[in-house]
């Protein structure tokens, strides 16, 4: 056995056995007046050990403590059994464990000491008892390593001289901590203040302790300072881990203080506008919010013309508004219902200026080229002066991106003099979005229309539906079907919001859709609108709208004048043909930005405001890197052939090549992703050509034992359609005579396996980007004759074009040159 003696350590417990008894106070006054003084314990030299969870039990702490009793019920009754009173407790990491005992190597060097109070506790709540901390002690050997657990122990003393100007200099510090904490944190009663109010700074080691045990540090943290006994390294830690404490402290009275701050505001502000109501409502000078809502909805009907039903619908929800209480949810669900249905311009429209020569100013202002779409607006237009009025009617601009759909869809706005409003249709899945919510959903809206109208205030604005090619359908519901109703002429005065439950009049409304392409929209949607399309832009027109559109608008966006940077038209064309060559002008647009912001970045490095640039062709490659495309001639040779084809890009050539690979079998083999449509194309030119061969100046038996290669560049580039059947066939004669095409010449038109030429599609952009590339001589279907004669001058001009009726037509006029009677010039 080991007794405790008088050295720091245990003095300290000597002198400080009533601040002790003072916190046991706070679980359990009769558990700590029968607890002995701590210098007449006999300390035993073996202990049994139980884990403690959480932090560490620290000397001079008292506390309840918990336990399973299946898993340690034997440790305690081996305790009570040895008739010590004492037990060691050791603090143990939970997450080390992952629910399995503890085994000794997860039992630390250092512990506690305590002695059990309340057995009768004990008795009537196995694993609950009452733990008063004596000193520290520290495991010598093991003497079980099965529970129930003993170890034999020693008890090392605390290293430093408790009277040293250091040690006291560090007390004071450390009471001065505690002091400050206090005050922080609520959870300090009133007895804990008086304890440490009256500390004496004489007892260095269980002061330290004390406060340790005081903050919220983790267990590894508490555990070091357990098993540190230099006083001053131990005070040092302490003191750290005190300020820690305070800091978060006082976060936490900050973030309290502001939150009750705010709730206060809140309050009196509430509590004021109460009280303003009552004393406005006693001088007759205010109103219930009843009344209130009432009279703002009905002042806002004031002008309109209302259908009778919807008068009535209204002033039945206003009756009934009127008997609700203002804080019930009907309440809001009615109020909220009249926001919308008196939001509705009802019977509220604009005038329209139907002035021709007013809408050909404003549509030349806005947009160089596209003279044919323009004709078309006005055409439209016309039709609607010669009545007095545009209703019923859908237009629907149709085109790659980039060409100015959205923007014609604002100018012919301006030009009627209409309001605006724009939303898209792109990856739409709700048909709610169009026909709104029922009023039974929390958070219901009405459908966009709806929105629209309120937004412009007018019942006849231009609407438009943009991206209509790429709404979607889910199990919400089918948009597209949504809007048939919408885009009727015939139903659309009628139409009926599932939100509003009213007949809406959209028949005034112009509505003006865009889309990329037609095939992703429905029939019977397509059925109800007048197409217009707008093919793209060729060099001259880009460089047009470069000059008066995009350059001033990238001018002002970069916040730079005319005169700070100039780019002449060389520079502007060969941006155009070296890094721009799609329909559209989009990325023109940002390829000139870009050309502001390198020159803006050379400004600012020179430190000079009044530095100015002109930019000229030589300059772009630098300012944009190396040119995207070249200028390069169309492919030519023995086997080869150039196509037009059409992309929702716009046009492009499309050059076919064609190889004998060897003359072991027969075979033709096809590459460069073509699409089950174009394949059946060339299968049919391959037979034709075969059957046929003779005819055109080949060897009959050429094709019965060559393995033909047909293959179409950019093989990453998916391609179908039966509009490359004339050009490949072509080809293939071309590879059986042993004879290319002299001079540089495109063909398009869909071959049947009789030798008919039949029309295709999207002449206007092949002939586009046949100029594109440089190739003015063309051959085109017969029946597409007149869609190329009433193709605008400027795409025209230039280019020698041969119709063909038949396959010897066009044979005719790619290998014989004397049948140059069949051109139109």
């Amino acid at each position: 056995m080991s007794e405790i003696d008088g050295m720091s350590d245990e003095n300290d417990h000597d002198d400080v056995i009533e601040g002790i008894n003072a916190t046991v106070e706070l679980f359990d006054g009769e558990a700590a007046a029968q607890a002995p003084a701590v210098a007449d314990d006999v300390l035993p030299d073996s202990l049994y050990l139980i884990p403690v969870p959480q932090r560490p039990f620290f000397p001079g702490q008292v506390q309840p403590v918990a336990m399973d009793p299946e898993e340690w019920g034997a440790t305690l009754r081996a305790v009570s059994d040895e008739n010590t009173g004492v037990v060691g407790l050791a603090y143990v990491d939970q997450h080390q464990l992952a629910g399995r005992q503890p085994q000794p190597q997860h039992f630390p060097e250092m512990g506690t000491v305590v002695r059990l109070h309340r057995p009768a506790v004990m008795a009537e709540n196995p694993g609950h008892f009452l733990a008063q901390g004596i000193r520290r002690f520290r495991i010598v050997r093991w003497l079980s390593d099965k529970p129930p657990y003993r170890v034999q122990v020693e008890y090392p003393r605390s290293q430093g001289d408790r009277d040293s100007d250091d040690i006291k200099a560090y007390t004071m510090a450390v009471l001065q901590a505690v002091k400050e904490l206090l005050p922080l944190n609520p959870l300090y009663s009133e007895e804990l203040r008086h304890y440490i109010a009256n500390f004496n700074p004489n007892q260095p080691s269980l002061l330290a302790d004390f406060s340790a045990a005081l903050t919220t540090a983790n267990g590894e943290q508490l555990q070091e300072i357990l098993e540190t006994l230099p006083l001053q390294s131990r005070m040092q830690k302490v003191l750290a881990l005190l300020g820690k404490e305070k800091e978060v402290a006082e976060l936490r009275g900050k973030i309290t203080e502001q939150v009750n701050e705010k709730v206060s505001t809140q309050q009196r502000e509430f509590f004021l506008r109460e009280q303003m109501k009552v004393i406005q409502k006693e001088l007759g000078i205010s109103k219930d919010d009843n009344t209130s809502d009432a009279e703002r909805f009905t002042k806002r009907l004031e002008g309109k013309v209302l259908p009778d039903a919807v008068r009535e619908r209204i002033d039945d929800e206003l009756q009934k508004l009127s008997v609700l209480e203002p804080g019930s949810p009907e309440y809001g669900v009615t109020r909220n219902y009249l926001d919308w249905a008196t939001s509705v311009p009802w019977g509220v429209t604009s005038d329209d200026n139907l002035n021709l020569k007013h809408a050909g100013e404003v549509l030349n202002r806005d947009h160089d080229g596209l003279e044919d779409v323009k004709d078309r607006i006005l055409e439209f237009l016309a039709v609607g002066a010669f009545r007095g009025e545009i209703a019923g009617s859908i237009l629907l601009l149709v085109g790659p991106p980039g060409v100015g759909k959205t923007s014609i869809g604002r100018s012919v706005a301006s030009a009627l003099g209409r309001e605006f409003y724009r939303f898209s249709l792109g990856g739409m899945r709700d048909e709610a979005e169009i026909k709104g919510h029922r009023r039974t959903y929390i958070g219901a809206m009405p459908g966009k229309f709806v929105q629209a109208l309120k937004e412009v205030k007018v019942a006849n604005p231009v609407i438009m539906l943009d991206e209509i090619d790429k709404i979607g359908a889910s199990f919400r519901g089918d948009p597209a079907s949504a809007l048939l109703e919408v885009l009727d002429p015939e139903q659309n005065s009628d139409f009926l919001d599932h939100y509003l439950d009213l007949r809406v009049d959209l028949s005034q409304v112009l509505f003006v859709c865009t889309a990329n392409q037609l095939d992703t929209i429905p029939g019977p949607l397509l059925d109800r609108m007048e197409v217009l399309r707008l093919s793209g832009y060729v060099a001259e027109e880009k460089l047009a709208i470069a000059r008066n559109h995009l350059w001033p608008k990238q001018l002002e966006r970069h916040g730079l004048t005319d005169a700070q940077l100039k780019i002449n038209d060389a520079a502007l064309k060969y941006v155009i043909e070296s890094y721009c060559r799609e329909a559209g002008v989009r990325n023109l647009e940002q390829q000139l930005a870009r050309i502001m912001r390198k020159a803006i970045v050379g400004f600012v490095e020179s430190g000079d405001d009044a530095a100015k640039r002109r930019v000229g062709k030589k300059d772009i490659d630098d300012l944009l890197g190396k040119p995207l495309f070249q200028n390069e001639k169309p492919q030519r040779g023995v086997g080869v052939a150039t196509g037009l084809a059409w992309t929702a890009l716009g046009g492009a050539t499309l050059p076919v090549e064609s190889s004998r690979i060897h003359t072991l079998n027969r075979g033709f083999k096809l590459t460069g992703r073509l699409g089950d449509v174009m394949r059946e194309s060339a299968d049919i030119a391959y037979s034709y050509v075969v059957a046929h061969l003779k005819d055109y100046g080949g060897d009959p038996d050429f094709f019965d034992t060559s393995m033909v290669h047909l293959h179409v560049p950019e093989g990453a580039t998916p391609k179908d359609g039966p509009s490359a059947g004339i050009t490949i066939a072509t080809a293939l004669i071309s590879l059986a005579r042993k004879e290319r095409i002299k001079r540089p010449l495109a063909m398009t038109g869909e071959l049947t396996l009789t030798g008919q030429v039949l029309p295709v599609g999207g002449i206007r952009e092949k002939v586009i980007a046949a100029r594109r590339a440089k190739i003015m001589e063309l051959i085109l279907p017969h029946a597409n004759r007149r869609d190329f004669e009433e193709l605008p001058d400027y795409l025209r001009e230039g280019i020698n074009v041969h119709f063909a009726r038949s396959y010897r037509d066009v044979f005719e006029t790619v290998f014989e040159d004397h049948r140059k009677d069949k051109s139109l010039h």
